[in-house]
């Protein structure tokens, strides 16, 4: 048998950002790029605008907020039951398949599992299903209407466990470009209008998943979904194989493009939280191990980061006071010229959309 060939770690950089949308922004339709990505991870409302603004040609916010307004995007429980922007036909497909991950959950949570021991999950299900059918309340007023059922039991624990239970998510205006509004919950399927129907089939999810994020192992789809057992589900696709440079399998859509490795990569602010630093198991292909650690803080925030020649140098946040706006770019090292040139033009593009109605804008490198 013939060894598969060796893509080294620049190749896999490149290939990355191509399917990322990050070596060239796209023109594409708001609704088709969301769909490409799978979801755009989005514990915070704001991290999939600027997600979508680093991918896309003249990307107006405006035209996401429409969409999940016109319920054709949502955001909800997802990839790892953790909240993503997902396009609306995605979502209860993915729901069903994902069950698995939020079943874990829900087993494994060493402070909140044993205060559901014993507790009638079904019983408990259709409580939340009857509750939020057609109807959205936050966290903290649904527990009491919860506990009227199960008054023995901690209030938030059990909104904790419908959440895992069942197929929810935030409806508008949380998420909306521009407006403010707390966290409510509602069925997919009410706020849908269509039943929950079939899962998604695993090899169409791995298929997704390479498209967007490969050449990969098995274990960058398990780390990036939540699942697990997908190696049986990959050895049975049609897929072509490659190594990595420790030797390691990849596997990857037999018509997917992989460019040079000497490929252009320009400047590019990456939203915090955004799957292209999260979605493998392997994250060197993008950031190194030191430098994740720089990213990913202990209280589970994912800093925006910064692209340089393809790989994460840095980290940004945004400032704003009611009348400034300044973007803070903090490089892991010193930069040369050209590319802190380059980051401060893509910078000074990023303040006008985030902040276009500003009287000043900065962009600050802090060393």
């Amino acid at each position: 048998m013939i060894d598969p060939p060796r893509l080294d770690r620049r190749t896999l950089n490149r290939a990355l950002l191509a399917r990322q949308l990050l070596l060239a922004r796209q023109s594409m339709p708001v609704e088709a790029a969301v769909a490409h990505l799978v979801g755009l991870q989005a514990q915070a409302p704001a991290p999939p605008y600027f997600g979508l603004w680093s991918r896309l040609v003249d990307f107006d916010p405006v035209e996401l907020a429409r969409l999940l307004q016109d319920r054709q995007v949502v955001r909800a429980p997802s990839l790892r039951a953790t909240i993503h922007l997902v396009a609306a036909a995605d979502c209860l497909p993915l729901r069903g398949l994902l069950q698995p991950v939020f079943d874990r959950h829900l087993a494994a949570d060493p402070a909140r599992a044993p205060a559901i021991a014993g507790l009638d999950r079904a019983a408990l299900a259709a409580a939340g299903r009857e509750l939020l059918a057609g109807q959205a309340y936050s966290s903290r007023a649904l527990g009491p209407l919860l506990a009227r059922h199960w008054p023995e039991r901690d209030p938030a624990v059990l909104v904790w466990a419908v959440q895992l239970l069942l197929p929810l998510l935030q409806p508008p205006p949380r998420g909306v470009w521009g407006a403010s509004g707390q966290a409510t919950w509602t069925t997919a399927e009410s706020w849908l209008g269509r039943p929950a129907g079939g899962a998604l089939d695993p090899a169409e999810l791995v298929r997704r998943y390479l498209a967007g994020f490969g050449p990969a192992m098995v274990a960058d789809i398990q780390q990036w979904s939540g699942l697990t057992g997908l190696a049986e589900v990959v050895q049975r696709m049609e897929l072509r194989r490659f190594r990595d440079e420790p030797g390691r399998v990849l596997y990857d859509l037999p018509e997917a493009p992989i460019p040079e490795p000497d490929a252009p990569a320009p400047a590019r602010f990456v939203a915090p939280f955004d799957n292209l630093v999260i979605g493998h198991a392997d994250r060197t292909r993008v950031i190194s191990d030191p430098h994740r650690r720089q990213v990913f803080t202990v209280n589970g925030i994912v800093k925006g980061t910064v692209l340089v020649d393809g790989f994460v140098a840095g980290s940004w946040r945004l400032d704003q006071t009611r009348s400034g706006a300044t973007l803070a770019v903090e490089p892991f090292g010193r930069l040369p010229e050209p590319d802190r040139s380059e980051l401060a033009a893509e910078g000074s593009r990023l303040l006008e959309f985030a902040a276009p109605a500003a009287t000043h804008h900065e962009v600050r490198f802090v060393r």
